[in-house]
């Protein structure tokens, strides 16, 4: 067994809103996720998906999507991202994989889930303060994923004998100039090990926080940064 990480799929099987707008680097980029996808993940390994996971708006519109997600191998552990307007409760999202035959899919929001010996958890996580255009607003988000992060962090408390834990989030934990944010701060309050998160595309490659800061490892996985080639991050 296996614990990769890719997030950003951007999936459009159900709503016609495909990335290839974004140039070369999303040029028929679900076949090429499903193709990489399947020859780098085995049956019983995992996928962490931090979110951004389908153009849908609705739950409904996601279907096929999910379907799709569902056909690859692996378990898939999915959290939220700033353009998943399909999001909607955990007992509605638990209910729609029930509905419909979804079994390799867990959702995570506001809990942990155990993987071997890691513990996944994490959060959406949201702009940080040093943001350009960071508001009021933003603060107030900002301060609400610091208080989910820590929540998750939280239900690992009967799993903490393992000692290893990774969070996976979405947006960066990092403000624009590389400077650690009091996401950071949390995860070494609990002694995180590894830290996923997606978000960034293109230029903003340039910027991005990568390999060990503060005892942490942390490891970009937006599919485009990627090559679509899901990230083997542990075991």
């Amino acid at each position: 067994m296996a614990i990769f990480a890719i997030s950003d799929l951007h999936l459009a099987y159900g709503i016609d809103k495909p990335m290839d707008v974004f140039g070369g680097r999303w040029i028929n980029y679900m076949q090429r996720l499903k193709d990489n996808w399947s020859a780098t993940v085995g049956l019983n390994d995992y996928v962490i998906v931090p979110g951004d996971i389908s153009w849908a708006t609705y739950i409904e519109q996601a279907v096929d999507d999910f379907k799709f997600i569902e056909a690859l191998p692996g378990k898939k552990i999915i959290s939220k991202g700033n353009h998943d307007y399909w999001w909607t409760t955990m007992s509605k999202l638990n209910k729609f994989l029930m509905e419909q035959n979804l079994k390799t899919i867990s959702f995570m929001h506001n809990n942990s889930l155990n993987v071997e010996d890691f513990t996944v958890c994490g959060c959406r996580g949201w702009k940080c303060p040093g943001d350009d255009d960071f508001t009021l607003e933003d603060k107030k988000i900002y301060e609400r994923e610091l208080v989910r992060l820590e929540l998750s962090l939280k239900s690992t408390s009967a799993l903490l004998q393992l000692g290893r834990i990774i969070v996976a989030m979405h947006y960066p934990p990092f403000s624009p100039d590389g400077k650690s944010s009091e996401f950071v701060e949390i995860m070494r309050k609990y002694d995180v090990e590894k830290c996923l998160y997606g978000h960034l595309h293109g230029n903003s490659f340039k910027g991005a926080v990568t390999g060990e800061v503060h005892g942490i490892e942390f490891h970009l996985v937006s599919a485009d940064y990627l090559n679509f080639v899901p990230l083997r991050i542990g075991l």
